[in-house]
């Protein structure tokens, strides 16, 4: 049922109990308004819509200040029925009221939505505003309505002549019934996403076997809840983002992050689905990608040979998921300036194995909107099948070079092998947390520090003094711990950091080099 609908039901009990009530009264009486009410706010900033998406609610309060009962005789939109805004006054639907009662000293609560259509207007956004009116002539009052539209290009899947969308098939289930997805497959001539319009995409766009999906520097990409992009076996996506100039604009960043624009939601997790690498898919290439607000930030699956990359990403951050920021299973992944922030999970979490060499990356799980259900890196040779059943391969190498992982819990490393499957793994000149105190980890070989095949030139629990990691601003400052300690030979392979700064000089740990203006 709308919510919309069980609220206004609510309120318009509400309202005729409060009318029948007063019914009882023989010496109730109202006068006309004088133009004297007072409001909330003067204008009401519905903030940034696409075109056809609906905005959030939004409320203004009317008062009335004085020692009498009033009512108001007109309540409306400047452009009455035609407005593309919608209101609901003290409990009533609509965009036009006449005669509003409002009692002495008190007020009522005016709620506001739109809906714009910006499909005839040349310009990929603009300003949209009308007055909302009350009293007539000449006692009139207004309050402005702003709200900036958007145009975008929208990508979702068709309606069936049954009446459902278009799904993609995923697999089987135990049962032999067939896992599906709300979804569909790009055409050739949706596979080159540019900067001259954000996209929308609603359900799951699939990259078809034997197609890549390249994305411009500066394309900004929506995803509705229960969305994102999924690349098919023998597919490839493509993310071609470059350097921003202004660190706040990203303007050469290709963003992915969810598809309501109003600041309540800029730093809401769980807003949209994942990018989804199926087993099979190959080449995929990230460079300089802000991806946010995703349930799942990237989940990879390998295809179990592992002979080149399933995923190279590079001068990339992800953070904010409602679950993991990386979700690996048997995957290869090279990764280089990569920042890996707070999630509800693990920032990455690698099961069954696999190959992954991270260089210069940070990993720094500061979770604070929730109970967290992993840490900064997770790494398992084995995974529990949704049948119970457990399998395990053998984690081939995890190289982890000059790398942070740092967090708001005591150990945010945690490793498990499984003895029937290889466990091959080395931390070098890197920043790490852990709870060195840990009885429970003394016994446990994978923690032994003091072997040289494991772990080397590790700095433990010193502060990385990042510049606001609640924000995910994972920066580090002057007194930082990881200041001159990389390993310059390992640094010689990434010259420049994830700002472009140069680093072959006395090298830090970490994604960023120390600048006197972080």
């Amino acid at each position: 049922m709308n919510r919309w609908y069980i609220k206004w039901t609510i309120a318009i009990v509400g309202v005729l109990l409060v009318i029948g009530a007063a019914s009882c009264r023989n010496d109730f009486e109202y006068t006309p308004s004088t133009g004297n009410l007072e409001f909330s706010k003067d204008t009401v900033f519905l903030d940034t819509v696409f075109t056809n998406i609906g905005s959030s609610t939004y409320s203004l309060k009317v008062y009335n200040r004085s020692d009498e009962d009033i009512y108001i005789p007109y309540v409306g939109l400047e452009t009455g029925q035609n407005s593309s805004y919608r209101l609901n006054v003290d409990g009533l639907p609509g965009k036009e009221f006449d005669d509003v009662p409002l009692l002495a000293k008190d007020s009522l609560y005016i709620f506001i939505e739109t809906t714009f259509d910006v499909s005839q207007i040349p310009e990929n956004e603009f300003l949209h505003t009308e007055s909302l009116l009350f009293g007539t002539r000449p006692l009139t009052q207004k309050v402005e309505l702003v709200t900036l539209v958007r145009d975008a290009v929208f990508l979702y899947p068709r309606t069936l002549s049954d009446g459902t969308k278009e799904s993609l098939v995923l697999g089987m289930d135990e049962n032999g019934v067939e896992i599906t997805v709300e979804g569909f497959y790009l055409e050739p001539e949706e596979l080159l996403f540019t900067n001259e319009k954000p996209y929308v995409i609603y359900g799951y766009a699939a990259v078809p076997e034997g197609s890549t999906l390249t994305m411009q520097p500066g394309t900004h990409v929506h995803f509705h809840k229960n969305s994102g992009i999924l690349v098919d076996v023998g597919a490839s996506l493509s993310i071609n983002g470059v350097l921003s100039e202004d660190q706040e604009l990203l303007e050469n960043e290709v963003i992915f992050e969810g598809d309501r624009l109003e600041p309540g939601y800029a730093d809401q997790p769980g807003q949209w689905g994942t990018i989804w690498f199926r087993e099979g898919s190959s080449n995929n290439q990230i460079n300089h990608l802000t991806l946010k607000n995703a349930t799942v930030g990237l989940r990879i699956e390998g295809d179990g040979t592992l002979d080149t990359p399933t995923l190279t990403i590079r001068n990339s951050q992800i953070y904010n998921s409602q679950n993991h920021n990386v979700w690996s299973t048997e995957a290869y992944i090279v990764a280089e300036n990569t920042v890996l922030g707070s999630a509800g999970g693990s920032s990455f979490y690698g099961e069954l194995g696999g190959k992954y060499n991270f260089t210069h990356s940070t990993l720094a799980n500061y979770w604070n909107k929730g109970p967290r259900n992993g840490l900064a890196l997770s790494l398992k040779n084995f995974a529990i099948l949704p049948s119970g059943d457990r399998t395990t391969e053998s984690l081939e190498y995890a190289d982890f070079v000059n790398s942070i992982i740092f967090g708001s819990v005591s150990t945010e490393l945690l490793l498990e092998q499984d003895s029937a499957s290889d466990f091959n793994f080395n931390f070098s000149n890197c920043l790490i947390k852990f709870n060195l105190s840990d009885d429970s980890v003394v016994e446990n070989p994978l923690y032994n520090f003091d072997n040289s095949s494991f772990y080397r030139n590790i700095v433990f629990n010193q502060d990385p003094e990042f510049k606001n990691q609640t924000k995910n601003q994972l920066n580090i400052h002057e007194n930082s711990a990881a200041i001159d300690l990389a390993d310059p030979d390992a640094s010689l392979t990434v010259p420049t950091d994830i700002l472009g700064t140069d680093r072959t000089q006395n090298p830090d740990i970490g994604a960023y080099e120390f600048i006197t203006d972080n």
